[in-house]
Formats: C-alpha cells, structure tokens, sequence
C-alpha cells in the first residue's frame, strides 16, 4: 500500500488498527496546526488517529504508529459527511469515533490527567452512545501578523454571548433534549456566515452502529445521538477549541476585507486547560468527578 492511500482502499483492506476504539479522524484542510492537532489528540489517548488530506502531510516520526496518512478530498464541502459514514461502515459495532479538522483542539472534564478511554468509558456506563461537544472559536488577537488568524500562544475566545435555541423536527413540534446552540464568531459575525453554518454544536463522539449515517449538518440519522443528556440528569459534554471560523472569515474573499478585527469586550486569553471551559459553563461534567 502507498504511503498515503485512499480512505477508501485503506477501510476495505480491514487493517489491525481498525478493530478497537478509540479512534479519532482528523480531516486536514490546509497547513495550520497540523502537527500541533494530531500531538494533541495523541496525548488524550486515542488509540489511531486517521489524519485525512489531499495529500500527504508530515507525520511526527515518534507518532508513525499510531497516526496513519490516508487521501482524501477534504476541501468538499461534504468531506466529513463521507469519510465519517465511511469508517462508521468499516469498524465494528460499538467502536467509539471521534472526528475533527486541524486546528482544532478536543478537550473534555478533566482532560489533563484523564485520557479519553476513561471518558468513554463512563460515558458508556451510563448508556449514551454519542457525546455533545460545543465548538468554541479561538482566534488570533492580531490579524495583521497572523493573517489565517491561527496563533497557538496568544489564542484567544469569548468568554460570553452563547446561548441555546429549541429544535423543532419536520413537524414543526420541539424535539426531545436536542436544541441547537449558538454563539462565538459564527454569531457575531453572522452576516459572514451562512444559516446552515451558524450553530457550534457538533456530536463529535460516537459510538459506531449499524445504519448510523452523520448528516451535513454534523447530526446523525440516529435522533437520541442528537440529544445533549439522557432523560434523567445531565450527562458529559465536551469541547473543541477551534480556529476553523476564524480561519474562514479572515481568509475567504466574502468576508476578509469586513474583518480586521476579532477582539471585542468579552475577549479571553485561552489558557489551554479543561478547567477555564468548565467554570465558564462552556462544557458538563455530569455525574464524573
């Protein structure tokens, strides 16, 4: 097999790394953070990562066995659409997932001295097969030296201004424990941003089963997967410190010339920890501690 083969060629051979969980896709889109994604989702525990790109991109040689380079086309609008449903396809049932693109950054209660097994393992116990995660923006404090607006040292977010809206189904009746949440870049600028695009909440953890699809809008064709707890407490929930928006709106020619500019009132330093996220109610440690 090539050295960086196609998803698909690589999924039908049913190689050794497949067979257990957990196993995190990470879709490469551009140059930004790759090394500094794929590190960080290695030292949370996940056991392969599979780091999708057009083409091939540097992998850390200390980490060559447990992060395999496959092909795929990652700039399609729909690209994790098909490589989620495709590996959803390919692993056995019950194998937890998680997926994400560069610079993008999973963190969960405790993630420090936690790893991502235990997390799930919880998770697990309590009987969910799928895990809410807010998808926070981080963003550059200066777009004049960081024009893509990725800068991991002096990374910043919005402490305030999220909310949540009720869901409603086709029927146009409220959804059960499912509610579409809102906030960040994508909502200060929203202007920039299309409707479809707007919300941050993304079911980034899941457990593998036969029929499950993920839709275009990260929610699953499964309803309870979409639900934020189970109905009798709060259950787990996690984050993912982003700078995918931020990147498109100082990059994209729709937007950049409108932005010159993310900081604002509610600005924070991001402090890379679990804990900042937790006590500013930006992710639930439920019944963990």
């Amino acid at each position: 097999m090539t050295a960086h083969p196609p998803l698909a060629a690589f999924l039908k051979a049913r190689p050794p790394v497949l067979a257990r969980g957990p196993i995190a896709l990470i879709l490469i889109e551009d140059d930004a953070a790759v090394e500094e994604t794929l590190r960080h989702h290695l030292a949370l525990g996940f056991r392969h990562i599979l780091a999708l790109s057009p083409g091939p991109v540097p992998v850390p040689p200390d980490a060559g066995a447990r992060v395999t380079n496959l092909h795929w086309n990652t700039r399609d609008a729909l690209a994790h659409q098909g490589a989620v449903d495709a590996v959803i396809r390919a692993v056995p049932a019950g194998t937890w997932l998680y997926y994400c693109y560069n610079a993008e950054f999973l963190f969960f209660p405790f993630s420090e001295t936690r790893t991502v097994s235990e997390l799930l393992a919880f998770h697990a116990e309590e009987r969910r097969d799928a895990m809410l995660t807010y998808v926070i923006d981080l963003y550059a404090p200066d777009l004049a030296r960081d024009p893509n607006a990725v800068n991991l040292t002096e990374a910043m977010f919005d402490r305030a201004g999220y909310f949540a809206l009720g869901r409603k189904g086709s029927d146009g009746q409220p959804l059960d424990r499912q509610l579409d949440f809102h906030g960040g870049l994508r909502w200060r600028f929203e202007e920039h941003v299309p409707p479809a695009r707007r919300r941050i909440d993304r079911i980034a953890l899941f457990r593998a089963a036969p029929g499950l699809r993920i839709e275009a809008d990260h929610r699953f064709n499964v309803p309870e997967y979409n639900t934020y707890a189970c109905p009798w407490h709060h259950n787990l929930t996690a984050a993912i410190a982003s700078f995918r928006a931020a990147k498109a709106l100082a990059t994209n020619p729709g937007s950049r010339d409108a932005v010159d500019s993310f900081r604002w009132r509610n600005s924070e330093p991001f402090q890379w920890r679990a804990r900042q996220l937790m006590d500013l109610g930006l992710m639930e440690p439920g019944q963990w501690f």
